[in-house]
């Protein structure tokens, strides 16, 4: 198993405190969003992080700070009107490392208290794992892609619906067992390659989803700016 974060993104929704920071690379609690991801992933698993070329160097003086090796993966590109979306930027890394394991998904993004190791644990080793979280109020979950569970299965995904039917989201936490890699090409191939929350409906759609829940504190660095920069007008 490998476990991937992507921070190839530009941040736009979160300018201008990103214009010159990626945003996996804010500080939160004294130090890079992304180092707590990276600081939760148990050490056997090895991390790969995929960045972009205006944010290259960055990453790479933040490489230094870590305590542990983690792989960076460049893509070759400097605007947001080149960027490959986040799925593309999956599919990127996939096919430039001709990866065929299991594979751990994190948003770069992302904070979160729960135990990975109990995420991992929740993984069967054949359907895809969202975690998921419970944000309690149906108003914020606007935001967020919700979700529908029965029992463990996620049976639909809905982005951002102006009328959420629960509280509950997906976070860009994922777990893809190999065999899933073939449908992110084949989904990429027909052009789609922004949002990993429409690959995971398309993959409730012909596959099978599977959830779980994220305890404890969670939220989205991107979500909290885009939000707090709308508040301020």
């Amino acid at each position: 198993m490998k476990c991937l974060l992507l921070a190839s993104g530009f941040g736009t929704r979160s300018y201008p405190v990103t214009v010159n920071l990626a945003k996996g690379l804010l500080p939160y609690q004294g130090k890079p969003v992304i180092s707590h991801l990276v600081e939760k992933i148990p050490e056997e698993i090895r991390i790969h992080v995929t960045t972009n070329r205006r944010y290259e160097s960055q990453f790479q003086n933040w490489q230094k700070t870590l305590g542990r090796n983690v792989a960076l993966c460049v893509e070759p590109v400097f605007n947001e009107r080149q960027s490959f979306g986040a799925v593309g930027s999956l599919e990127y890394w996939v096919k430039t490392n001709e990866v065929c394991d299991d594979l751990i998904v994190f948003a770069s993004d992302n904070y979160f208290e729960s135990d990975i190791r109990e995420f991992i644990l929740s993984f069967d080793g054949l359907h895809t794992l969202v975690a998921v979280y419970d944000v309690t109020n149906r108003a914020d979950a606007q935001q967020f892609g919700v979700v529908k569970l029965s029992g463990k299965k996620v049976v639909e995904l809905v982005e951002k619906p102006a009328e959420p039917k629960s509280s509950l989201v997906a976070t860009a936490c994922y777990i893809f067992p190999s065999r899933v890699l073939s449908l992110l090409s084949e989904y990429c191939s027909r052009g789609r390659k922004d949002n990993l929350g429409e690959f995971i409906a398309h993959l409730i759609r012909c596959d099978e989803v599977h959830a779980h829940l994220f305890k404890g504190g969670w939220f989205d660095v991107g979500d909290a700016l885009a939000r707090q920069k709308k508040e301020l007008g």
